[in-house]
């Protein structure tokens, strides 16, 4: 597709992503991140898409999260504990931990999709 950048590799823990020159956009996607990041790195993927989306923009989110600090299946409960085993600063987290960071980033989460697997898609929207 012509009007679709290829992928691009940040580090989102970093207050510079150096893709600025090339703001605004229009979506920031994220797939399986946030369990296998520090917190610092999904606040930094946060604090990035309020700085780099478009008024409207969008950052979706794809991967299992914690529903107000409960699971959503017996299986993400094993999935969690087997990363914080690995890395504790890893793990599922709760979409209400991350529904206030993006408010501090000037996003606001708008749906919610269940997805196959346990996992889910959150549309965050940035504020016009």
């Amino acid at each position: 597709m012509s009007n679709v950048l290829a992928p691009i590799n940040v580090d989102a823990s970093s207050p510079v992503w150096g893709v600025e020159k090339l703001a605004p956009f229009d979506a920031v996607l994220s797939i399986n991140m946030t369990h296998i990041a520090t917190w610092a790195a999904t606040a930094g993927l946060f604090s990035g898409a309020g700085r780099l989306l478009r008024d409207g923009g969008l950052l979706c989110l794809y991967g299992p999260f914690m529903y107000n600090g409960a699971y959503n299946a017996p299986s993400n409960a094993t999935f969690d504990q087997s990363l914080k085993a690995r890395n504790p600063a890893w793990g599922l987290r709760d979409i209400a931990d991350l529904e206030q960071t993006a408010l501090a980033s000037g996003l606001r989460l708008g749906e919610t999709v269940e997805m196959p697997a346990n996992n889910a898609l959150l549309v965050f929207h940035r504020a016009a």
